[in-house]
């Protein structure tokens, strides 16, 4: 008989699921180190939410471990590495959410448009401000999706019921997706000045964080207000209390913050025009319903047929080949990631070509396309999802292998096509499995592909490279490695240059703005 650890609150129904097929339950919400170390040994499936954290040691020990099912979305709290070293399949939920993160946001709408927070305080106090609580229709105003995955998409259904202007902004949706009387397709600075509601379903990562500072907070009409129920740190906080209390712009509400819980000094408790609530953008009896019927639903398919839903990092069934190609599925995943950093229009196209002792294309696309859209979606990219989220986004895929002779003993070339031309960029690993990059965008070059580094297109002259030099060590920033690449003298170089911090935005376009650079693009991995 199949042994499942539960060590957080699952739903009765969900277990439910679980006793109708007898399988072994030891439900522990609340175990201790002893206990949990005794039971490791024995179990064949483990169910948690957030409040568990499961690491490398925890696997090792668990020897008959297949299978891990998070109820819900994130996984930070699993060791996914570990996990796939040893063969144990790690799923998730993570459309559990979808439905009640997009009607949150619609209340949240309706009553910053009506001012219900202002009137119930007022009503608290004793103040019957029903003159000065004004609001506004929602019917024939224009809202602006920054984010058109599941939720953004949700919202954009539920806005049209209102009889609002929708207007959306996502690098990888093009307009040919959606009727264009449904929604248009516009970029970030249109929709920031145009809406007068603006709402935000990305997830945070640095092309997201601070995504609305002051500056662009100013770009909005003073009319407008804003809406955040997807990461905190998506709209500059300090920043956001200025634009209300200055009358910058007329209102915001807020679900989610960078520190949660907030602190008793933070700068909304006294911020005018705000409203705010503690993240209850997932928190319905029926979301957490869904999540722990769902859960045991994907587990014990799994334990009793091996049908494998939402899985995370298992792309294919065979353990001996997997073992085989994972440097490859890594090197793939990583050029994905260095790509969705530079693009910064819709995809069209992804076309990955094989060569060398490279022949399970197939994994390798998948692996890629999950680097290329982890950072810019707002669900978890998976091996399962990976190319149906593609297609969903109008996306054509195509890879190929060849075995003819080149120049590595193998070679993965991505190319990526959006509206303003092809991006593409290549990959090899070398004895003992380290990863290189070797080609980007048709420059050959020698990278190992970690921690920070800056992408820089520039004139090929003399004093470029002392340039640049100059203006990182005047800003305390330390070289690792600079790597340059031309092919046709005096055309245009590439450079990639390996630093030991992040530079912030003033600094970047400090850089951008030297007379011989034409692009500066900072990645990280």
């Amino acid at each position: 008989m199949h042994k499942i650890l539960i060590t957080d609150p699952i739903s009765d129904n969900g277990l439910k699921i679980l006793e109708d097929e007898n399988l072994e339950i030891i439900y522990r919400p609340s175990i201790s180190n002893d206990e949990l170390e005794a039971l490791l040994p024995t179990i064949n499936g483990w169910i948690i939410r957030s409040g568990t954290n499961i690491s490398k040691k925890h696997i090792e020990e668990a020897k008959s471990l297949s299978i891990i099912g998070r109820a819900g979305v994130g996984v930070d709290n699993i060791d996914i590495n570990a996990a796939t070293s040893s063969g144990v399949v790690v799923m998730n939920l993570p459309d559990g959410n979808t439905i009640s993160a997009a009607e949150h946001t619609m209340s949240l709408l309706s009553a910053l448009s009506r001012n219900v927070h202002e009137g119930h305080l007022g009503l608290m106090k004793g103040e019957w401000n029903r003159h000065q609580l004004v609001g506004n229709e929602l019917k024939d105003k224009t809202i602006g999706i920054v984010g058109l995955g599941k939720i953004g998409r949700e919202v954009m259904k539920r806005a049209l019921s209102y009889d609002m202007n929708v207007i959306g902004h996502d690098p990888f949706v093009n307009q040919e997706m959606f009727d264009p009387d449904t929604i248009k397709i516009v970029d970030i600075d249109y929709l920031t000045t145009e809406s007068d509601f603006i709402t935000v379903h990305v997830p945070l990562i640095d092309a997201t964080r601070d995504l609305f500072d002051i500056n662009r907070l100013k770009m909005m009409k003073p009319s407008s207000r804003i809406i955040n129920v997807a990461r905190g740190g998506i709209i500059n906080e300090k920043d956001l209390s200025v634009a209300l209390n200055e009358g910058i712009i007329a209102g915001a509400a807020i679900d989610v913050f960078v520190k949660e819980p907030i602190d008793n000094d933070h700068p909304f408790l006294s911020t005018k025009n705000l409203l705010i609530t503690p993240h209850l953008g997932a928190s319905t009896v029926e979301a957490k319903e869904g999540v722990s019927k769902g859960i045991c639903e994907q587990v014990k398919d799994y334990l009793l047929n091996q049908k494998m839903s939402n899985v995370l990092n298992i792309p294919i069934a065979d353990m001996s080949i997997l073992r085989q190609i994972e440097p490859y599925l890594d090197m793939s995943e990583k050029l994905g990631v260095i790509l969705s950093q530079l693009i910064f229009k819709s995809v069209s196209s992804v076309k990955i070509e094989c060569y060398g002792s490279i022949d399970e294309v197939k994994p390798i696309t998948i692996s890629f396309l999950k680097g290329l859209f982890n950072k810019v979606t707002d669900n978890r990219i998976n091996f399962i999802n990976a190319i149906s989220v593609a297609e969903e986004r109008g996306i054509s895929i195509s890879h190929s292998y060849s075995s003819e002779k080149i120049s590595y003993s193998n070679l993965i070339m991505a190319t990526v096509t959006t509206p303003t031309g092809k991006y593409s960029i290549g990959g090899s690993v070398f004895a003992e499995n380290h990863p290189r990059i070797v080609n980007i965008m048709g420059y050959k070059i020698d990278v190992f592909p970690e921690g920070v580094m800056l992408f820089i297109m520039n004139e090929d002259i003399p004093g470029v490279i002392g340039k640049v030099g100059t203006f990182l060590g005047n800003n305390n920033i330390n070289i690792a490695s600079y790597i340059l690449s031309r092919e046709i003298k005096n055309k245009s170089a590439y450079s990639i240059i390996k630093v030991d911090e992040k530079l912030d935005k003033a600094k970047i376009n400090e850089l951008k703005s030297l007379t011989e650079i034409q692009t500066v693009s900072q990645l990280e991995l």
